[in-house]
């Protein structure tokens, strides 16, 4: 009959966790090592000073002894120096060894010209660190995670004889883990696998023991605890958690071959184990308050993040971020067409948000769009070409470009040390360079674009490296196992650029879909056949084409880009076709008459031998191409989404802290954070306060740090917020979500319940919606720093914000010229354009508003001023069809006036 432990009671418990085990071996070297630790920190300076002198004798303090001919006590005192610097070099490995034990950062820190001294401190710090790990470390987020279930009852039972022998079995088998590759910067560490695996990181010394000097699947051994290498398979203690389990016996090159690398470690058997062992480990009441606990209203929402960030978007950002350039272009033209879609956005619709990978592609275009440098390129190369053609001078053959942070470096042929200012020449005329502080000063003026066909292959160690695909004045062979990715990745940068003006380019082979987003640009074919033709019928001289670009007489630049290899004969009319022709061609296979070779090799790396460039290779992979076609074909749909309904507030009175986000982002009611810290608390309550179903710290730190952040940077965030705000203000449910409390409230939230009860009661309407609207200061998060809230790509804010803003500025409009009163009406309609900028529905409606006002002047200036907003905005695109109708039937002399100003 099966005896049974009596059941614990029922109820919460303090969380605790199963202290280390030690042997007496390990006391003992804990000992050893802390006697040792004592005498080399304590010891050794001690008896420095006692029988040698302080670090700096008086010898080495006069300068004379040192110039003149040194005396042995001078040579004694250089060694005394010596051997403290020896001393303190230990003593700073030794704090580092420590903090990184005490305070669980993981792997410690590298002491520069330290390698013997930190790996000595490293194997003391661990040895006494053992002594001391009886309990559990809290760390800061501790304080705000549920309180651990109780252990689960122990049960002793009699078990049949196939039982015993299965038993018996499992003593044949043995866990391990397979190192993950790394995931963009982030390579794993020991440290880390403890903390996962063992629930404590500073159990990594027991693996490394198990490791210790094992061949591993690639030939190598484990010799430093810091150096463990992708597809290793480690042995892992007997109460491991995700990872698999093995004969004990097995090679390890067949465990890796069973078991590849998992993104989240462990076999999907062991943590359906791990699922139900935490299940069976839940109290009674705890699972009963679970179900009793109602679905958060936006909990998928508060999780999408966690997918968009970490686990489905991880190689979208490693392949999009990269493409600074490309991504900063397709950012500019996404941002048009959105414009283009708010120019028809219907009443009560918000316009179409990406979602899924098209989401999770905006997120990583965010991150890696580089403006600022697209500006420099494009407006230099532009300054340039203008120069020149003021000097009657015939552009340089630019083969090479080299984008970086400090400087924009073209590498031209033939040599010339004289370039126009503020260009300067280095290396004997071969490289023309402008500083991108001085390219940041430059002012948008017309100017043709010299050189339409630069593009990026890739980056290193300092910058983005482009070629002119011109430049080759011949075929330019690309090959390698990822030529499509590179040949879809030049596509999209040469369809997106600004450093381009009349351009066509055509894919043979792929990109049908990359129409959808430079329609202007792209065509498609299957063959080459179709269209060489054509390109033999309308090839023109380089030097033609380069004067007439700079000149302002430009003809198309035309690149193509084969995916198909071609004929033996196809090859060589090619050949001939780019030996005379200014445009560009870009073929896959194996081409024998090819002037450059760009090899693609298996390691990421894109390499052109004729021009000793050696970077890592700028793709895109299948998966990342379909969802930018994906996020332009929803930037492309008109029909629009219901703006959905907002949830109650309980009430309107001030709240104890107050986010605004309807202009500058500010928090009030709060101290003074540091200006350094300010931005990132800011934007963790921003996110926690847009999502009140609560946010879980994991999804919290993929959020805020997408590229990757160490658990402990993650909790001393939250930790120094919860200080910032208060514990009552930042609570933790029962999933261990954090969320706001009650008392903390956003602008938006105000906003939208004043809309809401507006609804309801028409005798108030307009005094709520004025109330809402006079929230509105600006747009939307508008002081926000660079590269910060990319997740709200990925989220309903930006969309809802700007949809609702406008329509309850157009509600009140009317209303207040329904009752004669059209100042007001148009004071509501100027509240919303702080904010919905580009809604061309609310310039109509100031211009009905100004109409009404009977002040042909005062209507003259806001037409005057819609008309310089269109011809100067940022994404071109002029004005809605609508809006210049609605200007000729309100204003029919409007042209006149235009062309007047346009010639003054």
């Amino acid at each position: 009959m099966p005896t049974r432990e009596p059941a614990r009671p029922h109820g919460r418990h303090k969380p605790v966790r199963a202290p280390a085990r030690r042997s007496a071996g390990d006391v003992l070297a804990g000992l050893a090592a802390l006697v040792v630790l004592v005498a080399l920190v304590g010891g050794v300076p001690y008896a420095l000073l006692v029988f040698v002198g302080p670090p700096l004798a008086p010898e080495l303090l006069d300068l004379a002894s040192l110039t003149s001919r040194m005396g042995p006590s001078t040579v004694v005192a250089v060694l005394v120096l010596l051997v403290w610097l020896a001393w303190f070099q230990l003593f700073v490995c030794v704090l580092v060894e420590v903090y990184a034990g005490v305070r669980r950062v993981g792997m410690p820190a590298r002491v520069p010209l330290s390698g013997a001294s930190q790996a000595l401190a490293n194997k003391l710090v661990s040895a006494v660190l053992l002594l001391f790990t009886a309990g559990a470390m809290v760390a800061p987020i501790a304080k705000l995670a549920p309180p651990t279930p109780a252990a689960p009852p122990v049960t002793a039972v009699a078990y049949s004889a196939p039982i015993v022998e299965k038993a018996l079995e499992t003593h044949k088998t043995k866990k391990v883990y397979v190192v993950q590759p790394p995931h963009g910067r982030h390579h794993e560490s020991l440290w880390e696998i403890a903390e996962k695996c063992l629930g404590d990181g500073r159990r990594y010394p027991e693996i490394y023991r198990l490791n210790q000097a094992k061949e591993q699947p690639d030939g190598s051994r484990l010799r430093m605890a810091d150096l463990i290498r992708p597809g290793w398979v480690l042995d892992m203690p007997d109460d491991a958690r995700n990872v698999h389990i093995v004969p004990a016996g097995q090679p390890r090159e067949q465990t890796l071959r069973e078991h590849p690398g998992r993104a989240d470690g462990g076999s999907k058997t062991d943590r359906a184990d791990s699922k139900a062992d935490r299940a069976e480990r839940q109290t009674p009441e705890r699972a009963e308050a679970k179900h009793r606990m109602p679905e958060p209203r936006d909990s998928v929402k508060a999780e999408e993040p966690q997918q968009v960030i970490r686990e489905a978007q991880g190689d979208l950002l490693d392949y999009l971020v990269p493409a600074s350039l490309a991504a900063a272009g397709l950012l500019f033209v996404l941002a048009k067409r959105r414009r283009e879609q708010l120019w028809r956005r219907m009443f009560g619709r918000r316009i179409v948000r990406p979602r899924d990978d098209a989401a999770r592609a905006e997120v990583a275009l965010r991150l890696g769009g580089d403006a600022p440098g697209a500006r420099v390129l494009d407006l230099g190369l532009r300054m340039l070409g203008a120069e020149l053609a003021a000097q009657h001078r015939t552009p340089p053959t630019v083969y090479g470009a080299h984008l970086s942070p400090r400087t924009l470096d073209l590498w031209i042929h033939p040599s010339d040390d004289d370039p126009p200012e503020p260009w300067t020449a280095q290396d004997g005329g071969q490289i023309w360079r402008l500083p991108t502080h001085e390219g940041r000063l430059l002012d948008e003026r017309p100017g043709g674009a010299p050189y339409p066909g630069l593009v990026s292959i890739g980056t290193d160690a300092s910058g983005r490296v482009l070629i002119d695909l011109e430049a080759a004045q011949g075929l330019i062979n690309v090959r390698g196992p990822q030529t499509t990715a590179a040949l879809a990745a030049i596509a999209v940068e040469l369809a997106t650029n600004r450093w381009s003006d009349r351009m066509r380019i055509t894919l043979v082979g792929f990109g049908e879909e990359l129409t959808a987003i430079a329609p202007d640009r792209v065509r498609a074919v299957g063959s080459l056949a179709e269209v060489l033709p054509g390109l033999e019928a309308s090839a023109a001289p380089r030097r033609e084409v380069l004067t007439g670009r700079i000149s302002g007489s430009p003809r198309d630049a035309h690149y193509l880009l084969s995916a198909v290899a071609p004929t033996h004969e196809e090859a060589r009319r090619l050949a001939l076709l780019a030996r005379r022709d200014t445009a560009g061609y870009v073929v896959a296979g194996e081409i024998p008459h090819a002037t450059w070779t760009l090899e693609i090799g298996d390691d990421g790396r894109a390499r052109i031998a004729e021009l000793g460039f050696d970077v890592t290779a700028q793709l895109l992979p299948r998966r990342h191409y379909r969802a930018l076609v994906d996020l332009f074909r929803t930037a492309g749909r008109l029909d629009g989404e219901p703006v959905p309904e907002p949830e109650p507030l309980a009430g309107l009175h001030p709240p104890a802290v107050e986010i605004r986000m309807l202009g500058p982002v500010e928090v009030v009611g709060l101290d003074p954070l540091e200006e350094g810290r300010l931005a990132l608390a800011t934007e963790l309550l921003v996110y926690l306060a847009t999502h009140p179903g609560g946010v879980h710290p994991v999804v919290l730190g993929g959020v805020l740090w997408p590229r990757g952040v160490q658990a402990m940077v993650r909790d001393a965030t939250i930790a120094r917020v919860v200080d910032w705000l208060g514990s009552e203000h930042l609570l933790t449910d029962e999933a261990g979500r954090l969320r706001l409390g009650p008392d903390v409230r956003t602008d938006w939230a105000v906003f939208r319940e004043l809309v809401r009860r507006s609804h309801g009661d028409p005798t108030a309407r307009p005094v709520l919606l004025e109330k809402a609207l006079s929230l509105v200061r600006g747009p939307l998060l508008a002081n926000r720093q660079p590269g910060r809230y990319a997740w709200l790509a990925a989220d309903d804010l930006e969309y809802d914000v700007a949809a609702e803003v406008a329509d309850a500025a157009r509600q009140l409009c009317e209303i207040r010229l329904a009752h004669g009163q059209p100042d007001a009406a148009v004071a509501a309609i100027r509240a919303a354009l702080l904010l919905a900028t580009d809604d061309e529905a609310l310039w109509r409606d100031l211009l009905r508003a100004t109409h009404a006002t009977e002040d042909t002047v005062r209507l003259r200036a806001v037409v005057e001023g819609l008309t310089r907003r269109a011809s100067s905005h940022p994404y071109g695109g002029g004005m809605a069809p609508e809006t210049e109708a609605l200007i000729e039937e309100l204003l029919p002399t409007w042209r006149i006036h235009v062309v007047r100003e346009s010639s003054a």
